[in-house]
């Protein structure tokens, strides 16, 4: 990619993450390996609220909080959010009315389909969705302080005050409501906000050793130490997770030939279809050849299926109905842009003859042919800009 607020090292981060999600529902789909396998889904999780905080300070903060640039924003997220999400709750939804299928997360009923639908169910890896969502609408108020932050220091010590009590009150961690995880979201907004103000630091390879140690002990901490912290949600893990964002963007040496090598941003670009779709594919898979492979070699077809059907689903679904919905939004827009130069150029020449009307009043015959002839050529002027605008 060579957009210029393309970081190749974050979207390595989150294929890792996503790949951990999905090493964590191992022991979902295939029982009898449960005791076997080490789950980290949570770390993941929260790590992806950081990098989300991160990427809408780092992609929007910088600029001019609009109504235009609000829109552009909501719409972006939408489309890159629901649609792929709809697909996954429909199969979902499918798979959980098959009676003799007992699928693994199911939505049940129409009433709780209703719930995933409109972004207020629970259901397997659904139930971050909804914090995700909310966050984004949210964001345009954080924006606010972000660009002006002396306009709003309220707003800000107000979300100083949500973190310290989000702390105290140790709310938990899965759950629909943002409430409990804001403290991931901002953190890694901080984050994003400081990135372009540290353009002159060169992280030095050691740095880079920091960052894969630091990325470590984040993942492993809770099994290694139980007695130490056995619960992950909380503002020590979300401080954490903002760190490790913001070190990997500064693509320290040695960090980022591991977190941007090829493979792993390959599961960066799929994560989100790998993370909606893995668990249904796996579950699948494992129906489908229990009795033909032995467990290791299912495990290992459940994966690679699971990695080729999310590449699958990221380019007939993900990919085209965010293209689709951005470029209608966008068609729209341009016609309001269109409608409104309209009316601001009519507004324009309703004031151009009323200042020349004032003249007519106030001057001689001689000095208002001149003023006429101004005025029309003014207007001609204006007709050609305003034509230009409308091409």
């Amino acid at each position: 990619m060579s957009r210029p607020d393309y970081i190749p090292s974050l979207d390595g981060l989150r294929g890792l993450a996503a790949l951990l999600v999905v090493q964590a529902h191992i022991g979902l789909i295939f029982p009898s390996t449960a005791l076997y396998v080490v789950t980290m889904g949570s770390e993941a999780v929260g790590l992806f609220f950081a990098l989300s905080g991160f990427l809408m300070a780092h992609l929007y903060g910088s600029r001019p909080v609009t109504r235009e640039n609000v829109l552009d924003f909501l719409v972006s997220r939408f489309a890159r959010i629901y649609p792929v999400y709809l697909a996954a709750v429909l199969l979902v939804a499918i798979l959980s009315g098959m009676q003799d299928l007992n699928f693994v997360q199911p939505i049940n009923g129409g009433t709780d389909f209703v719930r995933h639908v409109f972004l207020v169910g629970s259901s397997g890896v659904f139930w971050s969705i909804p914090p995700e969502i909310q966050f984004y609408l949210l964001f345009p108020v954080l924006w606010l302080c972000l660009v002006r932050p002396h306009r709003h220091s309220g707003v800000i010590a107000g979300f100083a005050i949500v973190v310290v009590v989000d702390g105290l009150l140790e709310l938990p961690g899965p759950g629909i409501l943002l409430l409990s995880k804001l403290p991931y979201f901002l953190f890694g907004a901080l984050a994003g906000a400081l990135h372009s103000h540290l353009e002159r630091w060169t992280p030095s390879a050691l740095t880079g050793i920091f960052t894969l140690v630091l990325l470590a002990v984040f993942f492993t901490y809770r099994h290694v130490l139980p007695n130490f912290s056995p619960e992950f949600w909380g503002l020590q893990s979300a401080v954490a997770a903002a760190v490790i964002v913001a070190l990997v963007a500064r693509q320290p040496p040695i960090a980022a030939r591991v977190l941007a090598a090829g493979p792993v941003r390959f599961l960066g670009t799929i994560s989100f279809s790998l993370y909606l779709f893995h668990v249904p594919i796996m579950f699948l898979v494992h129906r489908t050849f229990e009795t033909l492979l032995p467990e290791p070699a299912l495990i290992a077809a459940a994966l690679f299926v699971a990695v080729g059907g999310a590449w699958f689903l990221h380019e007939t679904i993900e990919v085209p109905s965010r293209r689709l919905l951005v470029t209608l939004w966008q068609r729209h827009r341009s016609r309001l842009v269109s409608r409104q130069t309209s009316a601001e150029g009519i507004e324009r020449a309703i004031l151009d003859l009323q200042q020349t009307e004032k003249r007519l009043l106030g001057g001689t015959a001689s000095a208002a042919t001149g003023d006429l002839r101004e005025a029309a050529g003014s207007a001609v002027i204006r007709d050609d800009g305003d034509e230009k605008l409308r091409a």
